[in-house]
């Protein structure tokens, strides 16, 4: 198979769906973990004032579930590709790559969004059944 052809076939779209749904999957169990109120005593640990307890939980969860879905999923994949650079750069502050406070797995993601962002929604998606949306907003 040439690479015209690997795009539409449905293998394509199974496994582009297939990585929506890990990832949104991985991005709304983490974001849904931060809605504890024992994730906001780990927060003054890192610098961060408690009070943006839900900001940080729903950076994760809101796009975790829109990727998940395919709706708006390129500004999804946008708003978790900072996420994921706040995290290698602020919160690990990328001084080690692997190991037990290694950042690999938020470089992973951080790869997997941006592909994200490259593709599209694909079609196995709300934005591909509805057709009407702008393809900025897909």
């Amino acid at each position: 198979m040439t690479g015209a052809e690997i795009r539409q076939s449905k293998f394509h779209d199974i496994s582009h769906f297939g990585l929506r749904l890990t990832v949104g999957a991985i991005f709304i169990a983490v974001g849904f973990i931060k809605f504890d109120p024992s994730f906001a005593a780990y927060l003054p640990q890192m610098g961060l004032p408690t009070g943006l307890q839900y900001l940080f939980a729903l950076e994760e969860f809101v796009p975790g579930i829109l990727i998940t879905v395919g709706v708006l999923t390129r500004i999804s994949a946008s708003v978790l590709s900072f996420v994921m650079l706040g995290v290698i750069f602020y919160i690990d502050k990328a001084s080690q790559f692997i190991g037990p406070n290694g950042f690999e797995l938020p470089v992973i993601l951080l790869a997997v969004s941006m592909v994200i962002i490259t593709i599209g929604p694909g079609r196995y998606s709300i934005s591909h059944l509805v057709k009407k949306i702008p393809r900025f907003l897909q």
